[in-house]
């Protein structure tokens, strides 16, 4: 018999996200999303209660959704607290739902509308700061996933990580490399697609 995850297994999974997405070194698929925690200091918590509610309305795996809709959706995952993902973390979830449901679709949309814009030189082009894609991603036109299936496509990163010397850059940067290994993305599928445009 399947046993649900119990508030303090929530508790783990919800660390193991916030190690994640806030320090260079831990890596959630790599350590099979454990993390230390003792249980006694999780029942000394005050906001223990947030993660009973949690784990009674999520399913194991919707928990594990839950979190990284929430931790992605947000530039400070340092200052991520488990009672403000109770109050707003649903709209988010769902909104992320949403966009992992139409992700080749809104990529279609996305590209096609950047390849009218720029050419793919220009679009990636950091010589002279920011590049295009940065500032349209900052602008809140292209989506971190959108971001993450360009990386995948065309390994920005890195060269950015030399050029670009700027807490703005940094945050991001390391938000798409922590979020990319959760995407499932089809690279075939989508170089196919930018290929015809």
């Amino acid at each position: 018999m399947h046993l649900s995850m119990t508030p303090f297994d929530t508790y783990k999974q919800y660390l193991a996200f916030k190690n994640h997405f806030t320090r260079e070194k831990y890596d959630y698929h790599r350590y099979g999303g454990r993390s230390k925690a003792k249980v006694e200091s999780f029942y000394k918590r005050k906001d223990r209660y947030f993660f009973e509610k949690t784990s009674r309305k999520y399913k194991d795996e919707e928990v594990c959704d839950f979190f990284l809709a929430n931790f992605v959706a947000t530039d400070n995952p340092q200052g991520v607290w488990i009672g403000n993902m109770i109050r707003s973390g649903e709209v988010v979830y769902k909104d992320w739902q949403r966009r992992q449901q139409s992700l080749f679709y809104n990529f279609q949309q996305l590209s096609t509308d950047m390849n009218d814009q720029y050419n793919i030189n220009d679009f990636f082009d950091a010589s002279k700061g920011h590049p295009p894609i940065l500032k349209e991603h900052l602008a809140g036109k292209i989506s971190v996933e959108e971001m993450c299936i360009y990386e995948n496509l065309f390994s920005y990163c890195k060269d950015y990580d030399k050029i670009i010397n700027d807490p703005v850059w940094r945050s991001v940067g390391m938000k798409i490399r922590k979020y990319l290994p959760f995407l499932n993305i089809d690279k075939k599928k989508y170089r196919k697609h930018l290929l015809s445009l």
